[in-house]
């Protein structure tokens, strides 16, 4: 089990765009890695509308956002497209990062769930059952803590 402290499992995934991304692309920088479930449902658009418009506070603050969810590539350019999302949503349909992170629950079904990384890839805050409102400012509030 994953917790504040562990180094964060390293991850390989592709986004809209079919880029792959990493963790260790990541180091340096702090990380929002956020699990949802499926992309245009309305708590997932919710999560993913307030992240974007977040964007500016948490590129002050040296962090990167990845979503990860198990849709599509090209379900994600939709995704993006259609809310004017401009962080990175990464695609997992085999479910490789939700097992690493446990952000899975019986019959495969993902947890909504998130982990701060810091700049070495240590976990240092996980919240593990996200409720969707009032949520990133949670996230923000615990990024500017750090500072």
């Amino acid at each position: 089990m994953l917790k504040v402290g562990s180094k964060a499992p390293e991850f390989a995934l592709e986004d809209a765009k079919q880029q792959t991304h990493s963790l260790s692309q990541a180091l340096g920088k702090t990380v929002v890695l956020y699990f949802y479930p499926r992309d245009n449902t309305p708590g997932c658009t919710q999560q993913a509308c307030d992240f974007r418009d977040q964007l500016e506070s948490l590129n002050a603050q040296n962090t990167v956002i990845f979503g990860i969810s198990r849709d599509s590539a090209r379900s994600h350019a939709n995704f993006q497209a259609k809310h004017d999302l401009n962080f990175t949503l990464l695609s997992d349909p085999e479910l490789i990062a939700h097992q690493s992170y446990h952000a899975l629950k019986e019959q495969d079904k993902t947890v909504r769930s998130t982990f701060l990384i810091d700049k070495t890839g240590k976990i240092i805050k996980i919240w593990p059952k996200v409720s969707v409102k009032g949520h990133v400012a949670e996230v923000l509030e615990a990024i500017e803590q750090l500072t």
